[in-house]
């Protein structure tokens, strides 16, 4: 038995088949002074094929698993035209007279090294994304064929040193088992394309190995606790089936769920609504019975494009989701850009810190037009449901009364244009700022709900970046200090007489369902795959049981000691998932 990382949860059974590594013969000799303009413009044009090929792989990604994920290879086309990367091609074919794909693999290996250099896993496993895009540029100018995967009519488990995210876009999922890595780590963008796809995956096998895995070797991989069986003899095979098999089981009975109502065994009724970034997503929400939306990520009809959406263009997809949703609410999120999320045509300034900078709402006041823009679209699909507003990273009552001030411009403009949409839409904000808590009595005379955004919040007030491996064991969603400044929300919010939801990853998590019945937080919104997770922990819960333990947990003084009595909590409460005949019943 090897442990390594378990990345991607689940279990896989199979044959190995191992990816070869990426082998280049490059030329030796130096580029004639009289020729360097010819290597100029092959660099170029590999640079533009190699652009064209990664921009048809996100759209064929998108349609597998949406425009999150996939948003991935936005950080390979930015490589390609990061000026320091090109720089240093261009400076090595300039006065070393190198020929172009020789240039472009040692900038490879040179940002490579500076990055393993690092005292970052995250910093580390960036260095793939770097492999992978110089990998596909060395492709072009090489004219070097695609590494083959075996045909789709043998399951295997793949095993390859690095995965790169352009080469698992290229998997076929029905056709591979799981997938085991000598490199990376749970942050990784393979992992992140990974767990959307549903495959098992386990990491960080390097150096743990005293015979390398080969192609035909039976294996038993378990993406939960990073173990990997090599050899395994059939006793083990027996059990590890069972236990995939109970897996798959378990994701059968829980889809007999989509139609039951989630209400507690004591008669509480919770709203689970679903987080969607596109249509796609609406489809799986719905079809997993998500009440509604309780948070519609609008940049992502942003990406993917070479200008701003029109408003036509957004007026569209917000009246379709409107339609589709029909008597439950939508709530529509504002842009929110910047951060990590970036638009090819839309040129952010360099921050050191771009997470506390230019983006959300601040662009959105920033940038009135575009603004004006999406307002309008939103107004105007406000008459095809029950569309709601939300605007993102609120710190100030000035944010507010400026939003809502254009908000009016937008409807004053429509009234003259007469186009009919909803004058009472409710208007609210998303709370994740630590300034917004503080004033949380204030913003809420000025709005008609909160949304807590629970990731960000967590990130801003403990200071701790979750997207580095080197701090992630510091990002505590159970810190007395979270769990005070949502109570605050929650209470300022009952005193004013307004909505209140949770759509971040908390919402998400099976174990945080005591918090929400303490509180009185009846609206949860989390990403369609958790929702029926959470009502099945809803159907097992007492909520009279559940408040004692929320209780216990607000007078707790670390994170420990209220994550470990609500992962215990969980595990009586809703251990036993039940049969599929009392699902059946349920539904009926």
């Amino acid at each position: 038995m090897i442990q390594g990382i378990g990345a991607a949860a689940g279990v896989a059974i199979g044959k190995a088949f191992v990816l070869p590594n990426w082998e280049w013969s490059l030329p030796d000799t130096q580029v004639n002074p009289v020729d360097l303009a010819k290597e100029f413009e092959r660099l170029y044009e590999g640079i533009r094929t190699s652009k064209d090929e990664i921009e048809f792989i996100k759209r064929e990604f998108r349609e597998v698993v949406g425009p999150e994920e996939s948003s991935i290879f936005d950080a390979h086309l930015a490589i390609l035209d990061d000026p320091v990367f090109m720089s240093e091609i261009r400076g090595i074919i300039e006065r070393q007279y190198k020929a172009a794909e020789v240039a472009v693999k040692e900038a490879i290996d040179h940002f490579v090294a500076m990055f393993d250099l690092l005292d970052d896993e995250y910093m580390k496993e960036r260095a793939v994304d770097i492999k992978d895009v110089g990998n596909r540029l060395l492709k072009h100018l090489l004219g070097a064929p695609e590494v083959t995967l075996p045909s789709d009519t043998q399951p295997y488990i793949l095993v390859a040193k690095e995965l790169s995210p352009s080469q698992l876009a290229h998997l076929n999922p029905t056709y591979v088992l799981g997938i085991v890595t000598m490199m990376g780590g749970k942050t990784s963008h393979s992992s992140i394309m990974a767990r959307a796809l549903g495959i098992p995956l386990v990491a960080g096998l390097e150096n743990k190995l005293s015979n390398p895995i080969q192609t035909g070797d039976m294996l038993v991989i378990d993406g939960d606790n990073g173990s990997v069986q090599l050899h395994p003899d059939e006793a083990m095979v027996i059990d590890y089936t069972s236990i995939r098999d109970k897996q798959h089981k378990k994701r059968e009975q829980l889809e007999l769920l989509a139609t039951v109502e989630a209400v507690t065994r004591d008669g509480v009724n919770l709203r689970l609504a679903g987080n969607i970034s596109s249509v796609k997503e609406l489809n799986l929400a719905l079809k997993y019975g998500a009440e509604g939306v309780g948070l519609f990520r609008t940049e992502f009809l942003y990406m993917d494009r070479d200008s701003f959406p029109s408003e036509e263009e957004q007026f569209e997809v917000y009246k379709l989701v409107a339609e589709k949703v029909g008597n439950h609410p939508v709530v529509i999120r504002t842009l929110d850009i910047g951060g990590d999320k970036h638009l090819d045509y839309f040129q952010l300034p360099e921050e050191q810190n771009p997470f506390l900078g230019y983006r959300a709402i601040r662009i959105s006041l920033d940038r009135k037009d575009m603004f004006k823009t999406q307002l309008t679209a939103i107004l105007r699909a406000s008459v095809y449901g029950k569309v709601k507003m939300m605007f993102p990273m609120i710190s100030s009552l000035e944010e507010v009364q400026a939003a809502k001030a254009v908000l009016a411009e937008v409807m004053e403009e429509l009234e003259q244009r007469d186009v009919p949409f909803d004058r009472d839409i409710p208007v609210g904000i998303m709370v994740e700022v630590p300034a917004a808590v503080m004033i949380v009595d204030i913003l809420a005379e000025e709005v008609d709900f909160f949304s807590i955004g629970t990731n960000d919040l967590v990130q801003y007030v403990l200071a701790v970046d979750r997207m580095n491996e080197q701090i992630a064991h510091m990002y505590h969603p159970y810190h007395p200090a979270v769990l005070r400044l949502i109570r605050m929300t929650v209470e300022a919010a009952k005193h004013a007489g307004i909505e209140v939801s949770v759509c971040g990853e908390m919402a998400a998590d099976e174990r945080s369902l005591p918090l929400w019945l303490e509180l009185g937080i009846n609206n949860l919104s989390m990403s369609p795959q958790a929702l029926l997770k959470v009502k099945h922990r809803t159907l097992n819960t007492v909520a009279a049981e559940a408040r004692e333990v929320a209780k216990a947990c607000f007078r707790m003084r670390t994170s420990s000691e209220t994550e470990a009595k609500l992962s215990a909590y969980a595990k009586v409460s809703g251990s036993a998932f039940g049969s599929s005949s009392e699902a059946k019943e349920k539904t009926s």
